[in-house]
């Protein structure tokens, strides 16, 4: 059975609304997908610990979606585990864009209480794929609009991918639901 590994963003969580259109669509429309969407570590290394984990347990075939910090979670597991990739308003640079809220930290869905310090910076740098070596098989999904990322950073990264980009929008991509059946064709599954 194929699988969708769907990683949602930084303090967010699966039942963000684009994780729930896609869960919903693939019921519907492909039930023959199993769909993965977990709650991720509020802290990277340990986010990462817990989607490596995932991808290396996930058996045949499986596509990976990730909006904003997910995105950036997202473009690391199609680099290492060879598989395609959609990403949506991604954070490029999670380690520059977050020092902003460096401090104590409550997760408005989980209410786990954290302190995302310097240290967590340098694991987001860490993460970082700098070099992309497959861009065939990614998918950026970006809209101007965002009033969270600054899209140009995400067309200059992904400028070899495959790019959708939109007038307009906003950090949760607006119309999502109109690109499910192509997301899950794009990922081959």
């Amino acid at each position: 059975m194929p699988t969708l590994l769907y990683l949602h963003g930084f303090s967010s969580s699966p039942r963000s609304t684009k994780a729930e259109q896609m869960r919903q669509y693939l019921a519907e429309h492909r039930p023959d997908i199993r769909f993965i969407c977990p709650q991720l570590a509020a802290t990277p290394a340990a986010a990462w610990e817990q989607i490596a984990a995932i991808a290396d347990a996930i058996e045949g075939k499986f596509g990976v979606v990730g909006s904003s910090l997910g995105g950036f979670f997202a473009t690391r597991v199609a680099e290492l585990y060879g598989c395609y990739g959609v990403v949506i308003n991604p954070a490029v640079n999670p380690h520059i864009l977050l020092r902003d809220y460096l401090g104590e930290q409550q997760h408005p869905y989980t209410h786990e209480h954290y302190c995302l310090t310097e240290a967590h910076m340098q694991e987001l740098a860490a993460l970082k794929v700098t070099a992309p070596t497959a861009m065939e098989r990614l998918w950026l999904l970006q809209q101007q609009g965002d009033e969270v990322l600054n899209y140009r950073e995400a067309l200059d990264y992904y400028r070899f991918a495959r790019v959708c980009m939109q007038k307009g929008g906003n950090h949760a991509f607006m119309g999502f639901e109109h690109y499910r059946a192509q997301i899950v064709r794009f990922l081959q599954l």
